[in-house]
């Protein structure tokens, strides 16, 4: 079941993890000087305001801890648990546990500090990321002169997890279906989304009413101090960027060098996100059915189709499975659905890399009736894993995005109502991401963040990457958020794919080793491809 906002993925030398999060935009073309259209979308959103700059004394214990790294079981990577507040209103309320986990810096070169990272999600285990990828995987002039650090927000991974639902019940959500014909069957999504909040609800009730972003920023800057740094330097991709972006706004003054790729516009209301996310997917799928259609291989239509056909095509085979799913070839019994099949192509729209697996998918299910492909990219969308579990992905997200802004939607009428302009902005994905959009309808804890501007006036240059066809977060959000940050430097990739950095482009790379190494940033508008 698609969860609500943002999708990131994130990257092992072998593989593509599915990190989640869902519904968000399309792409337009240039700097951030011309941004005012995107931005003014929403000019009733009040900026975020920054942080008084001394420290709360109930704060200060926080503030003063000292880490004691010991060896975490992956080689080269120490690991260490920090504490923070529970409710930063009432920090006698209890604590929360964060995991972290940093690989030091491998000379040569003068050691820069910590360089804390984040793969998005909300939900995606930064502490995973770094030991899989970013401590191995980024370039290695950038490892040499950083300590590379990753902290589980809280609620996600190591950091307390949120849990909902068992493997069992996971699987019967997932395969619920997103595009109900009738009153029985959205009366079924409904119960499922019920379900799957009151799960959450008796699992975490007191944290489930603290696990917003602002917190885990504010979180951020307790891990900046225990880690000895004057600023916070930090990579952030996908939801990662609006984490990033929201500790500039409140500590401007301690914002060090920010690289935010794939960004998210945190002026906008959740049923606006959503509606542009889903415009983001249309676009995404628009380049994988123009490079479908040039090859002699497409599942969807003859070499040559017009790229509506191809869309026309895919609908009607998830119509197909929507009556009569078919055989996957699953230890557990389960078929493809519509659901699990939509998912299984919405993953595949993250990184251009998955195309061809995506085209063997769908040439093995609409020709040969086996649909061990589709389900495959899935459950990586889902991890869930071979023995039915699933990590707390999914649950996080949830958390953290019912939290963070008011619902999309009141009501399955709402839903209704709204489902033209859905469908107009993606005819292929549009139904089933606005009924998706009605999760949080039903969270058990009333969300305590708004859309908000985020300014953040003083800090240094913060570098806002977007790329012109990402499914996920749409170049306009980059665009929208580069206009916000009063710092702010826009560099764009031309390219498809969720987020930049580390995707294949030298300019790119090039670009932000630069800032992180040298500290000089792009120049505003700088394009790649």
């Amino acid at each position: 079941m698609y969860p609500r906002r943002t999708l990131s993925r994130t990257r092992t030398a072998a593989t593509l993890l599915a990190v989640a999060a869902l519904l968000l935009a399309g792409c337009s073309a240039g700097s951030s000087t011309s941004t005012a259209s995107s931005a003014g979308r929403e000019a009733e959103a009040a900026a975020l305001a920054p942080l008084p700059r001394s420290t709360p004394a109930a704060l200060k214990p926080y503030y003063a801890q000292k880490p004691r790294w010991r060896d975490c079981g992956v080689p080269g990577f120490q690991c260490t648990t920090l504490k923070a507040p529970l409710d930063y209103a009432d920090p006698s309320a209890g604590d929360v546990r964060l995991a972290v986990s940093r690989r030091q810096a491998t000379g040569p070169g003068k050691r820069l500090g910590s360089l804390l990272v984040n793969p998005g999600g909300p939900g995606g285990s930064a502490v995973a990321y770094l030991q899989q990828y970013a401590g191995v995987g980024y370039p290695a002039e950038v490892r040499a002169r950083y300590d590379i650090v990753a902290v589980d927000p809280r609620g996600v991974a190591r950091s307390e997890p949120v849990e909902c639902l068992d493997g069992p019940a996971m699987d019967a959500y997932t395969q619920t279906d997103l595009t109900p014909d009738d009153r029985r069957e959205e009366g079924a999504l409904v119960e499922a989304f019920r379900k799957f909040a009151e799960g959450c609800g008796a699992d975490a009730p007191r944290l489930l009413r603290h696990v917003s972003t602002i917190e885990a920023a504010r979180d951020m800057d307790i891990v900046r101090a225990a880690l000895g740094d004057r600023k916070l330097n930090f990579v952030g991709a996908s939801y990662g960027t609006f984490l990033g972006a929201t500790y500039a706004g409140l500590y401007p003054d301690r914002a060090g060098r920010l690289v935010l790729d794939g960004a998210l516009d945190p002026s906008l209301p959740a049923r606006r996100l959503n509606l542009e996310q889903t415009e983001g997917f249309d676009t995404a799928f628009t380049a994988f059915a123009e490079d479908c259609a040039r090859r002699s291989d497409c599942p969807l239509g003859a070499k040559g189709t017009p790229v509506e056909t191809v869309g026309k095509n895919l609908r009607s085979f998830f119509d197909e499975l929507d009556a009569r799913p078919i055989p996957a070839g699953d230890a557990d019994g389960r078929e493809l659905t519509e659901s699990l099949a939509t998912t299984g192509v919405i993953a595949a729209m993250y990184d251009e890399g998955a195309w061809e697996q995506l085209r063997e998918a769908l040439t093995s299910a609409m020709k040969h009736r086996d649909g061990a492909g589709l389900l495959l990219l899935s459950d990586s969308y889902y991890e869930r894993e071979a023995d039915g579990s699933y990590s707390n992905l999914m649950f996080a997200n949830a958390a953290v995005n019912c939290l963070d802004l008011p619902p999309a939607f009141a009501s399955p009428e709402e839903v209704r109502k709204a489902l033209p302009e859905f469908e107009k902005a993606s005819p292929v994905f549009g139904e089933g991401l606005a009924w998706a959009s009605l999760n949080c309808t039903y969270w058990p804890v009333e969300a305590t963040g708004e859309a908000q501007r985020i300014e953040a006036k003083g800090a240094a240059p913060v570098v806002v990457v977007g790329t012109t066809r990402d499914p996920a977060t749409p170049y306009r959000w980059a665009r929208s958020l580069s206009g916000q940050l009063s710092s702010a430097r826009l560099l764009t990739y031309d390219g498809d794919g969720h987020t930049a950095y580390g995707r294949g482009s030298r300019c790119i790379d090039a670009a932000i080793n630069a800032y992180l190494l040298r500290g000089t940033p792009p120049a505003d508008g700088k394009r790649c491809s």
